[in-house]
This record gives structure tokens, sequence and C-alpha cells, in this order.
């Protein structure tokens, strides 16, 4: 096995299932709970061979486990070999205090990533090499789109963004469907077009090149309907100022969660 996964809950399952599905087998999975895998699978590090090394270690147990399984994990990675984190508040400096120099990957996927359609960030410690990073974006990618950056400070704010932000998207739906009923639709059908209305539109902006602005002005006929309520959300104290509070502010405690 050169593969080494620990943790198979949503995220980790996800990733796994893009494995599998590019036909990668050569996988070991280290979960308590996780049945009925196409790939060898143990409950705990007691049960994988002692003399086991894997030349990626991919780290998708929760934060609050990370020290639980940190020394296994660290026993387990090849030298020469690199770690994959997806736990939020882990810092670069957090695994160098386990894996000392070796090669390290922090990356930050979000929900979508469970059907494929997630976006994730990663940043790569210095040890990384450039075989090790195309091989990471390869695991990332079964996941959906990948983006890398080089300044570990970025992933606050887009833990703020690409993290937190299906949670804004699903308050979007709420927000709109009790608008709906405030105007007088039944709740039911409310709850019915507005998330019709958000998933469609979300289809017709990966699948369409303009920008979502140009999306938004092709909506908005001269006169109509849409420029009104428009003129509401685009004042100075419509959704911008509050977006910009709402991402600084999680921002803010992305980085004092941040485990360095």
């Amino acid at each position: 096995m050169t593969l080494l996964l620990v943790g198979c809950g949503k995220m980790g399952g996800a990733m796994l299932k893009g494995w599998l599905a590019a036909g990668r087998t050569d996988i070991l999975v280290v979960d308590p709970v996780a049945q009925g895998l196409d790939v060898p699978t143990v409950a705990s590090f007691d049960q994988v061979p002692a003399d086991l090394q894997a030349q990626t270690v991919v780290l998708a147990v929760k934060p609050q486990m990370m020290d639980q399984v940190m020394p296994a994990a660290a026993r387990h990675l090849a030298p020469g070999g690199m770690a994959v984190s997806i736990a939020a508040g882990k810092t670069l400096g957090y695994f160098a205090r386990w894996l000392g120099a070796a090669a390290c990957v922090r990356a930050m996927p979000n929900l979508p990533a469970a059907i494929g359609r997630g976006i994730t960030v990663a940043v790569p410690n210095s040890a990384v090499t450039l075989e090790q990073r195309a091989d990471a974006d390869a695991l990332l990618a079964a996941c959906g789109a990948v983006e890398w950056v080089d300044d570990e400070a970025l992933i606050d704010p887009v833990t703020a963004v690409s993290g937190g932000g299906p949670a804004y998207v699903f308050l979007l739906v709420e927000t709109l469907a009790k608008a709906g009923v405030a105007s007088g639709l039944p709740a039911d059908l409310a709850e019915r077009l507005a998330r019709a209305t958000v998933a469609g539109s979300g289809a017709l902006l990966d699948a369409d090149a303009n920008s979502a602005a140009q999306l938004r002005q092709n909506v908005s006929s001269p006169g109509g309907t849409t420029l009104q309520a428009l003129a509401v959300l685009m004042a100075e104290d419509g959704v911008q100022p509050l977006y910009d509070r709402a991402i600084a502010a999680a921002s803010r405690r992305a980085g004092e969660l941040a485990t360095s």
C-alpha cells in the first residue's frame, strides 16, 4: 500500500470514491466505523502492519482527533514521503512538530466535495517537490477543482469564503423562501422555487463563461422587476457590506482556531 487514508468520513470518503473511480487501489484505510469499502480497511493503527511505510498519508480526521493519530501516522510515513491534511485549523507548523522536515500539504476543501463538485485550496511546505505537488493535486482533484497558494495566511480567508460558503448559499435559499412567503406564496411552493432557482443558477454559472456580474445583468431588464430588487440588495447598506463583515468575522475566527 502506497497510500494511507486516515479517516473516511464525508471528505475522506469522497476522496476515496474519486480515487477508486480513477482506478487507484493501492490504499489502506484507517477508520473505526468505515465498513464495506472496496479497499483494505482497519479500525485502528494497531491493525496496520508495523513495517508499512506509505509514500502518502492523507489525514482526513476531525481536528480534535489529530493529536491521537499523528504519532502512528508519522511512524507509517515513508522517508521522503508526503502528508496531506484536510483538517481545518491545523497548520503546517503543527504538522512539522510531528513530521519534522517531511513534505506536507495543508488543504481546505468544502462540502460539495461530497458529490465531486467541491473546490479545495492547498498550500505546500518548503519540502514538497514539484512531483509531490502534482501527486497531491491529483489526490485532491478527486473532490473537484483545486487551487494552490504559497502563503498559508490565505487559508483563513479561504476558510471563510469557500469553506463556509455552502452555508451562506443555503441561507440564501432560506431567506429567499421566507421572503416569498412574506409576499404571499405558500411555504412549500416558496421553498421549491428558492431551491430550484439557486441550484439552477449555480449550474448556469458553472456552464456559462460569462462573469457572475454579466449573468446578473442578463437577468436585469431595464425598468423591470429584477432591477427594483437589485436596487435594494446593491444599496450602500445592502448585501455587500454584510458579506464583507461576515467574511471578515469568519476569517478572524479561522485564525483564532488555527493551531501552530
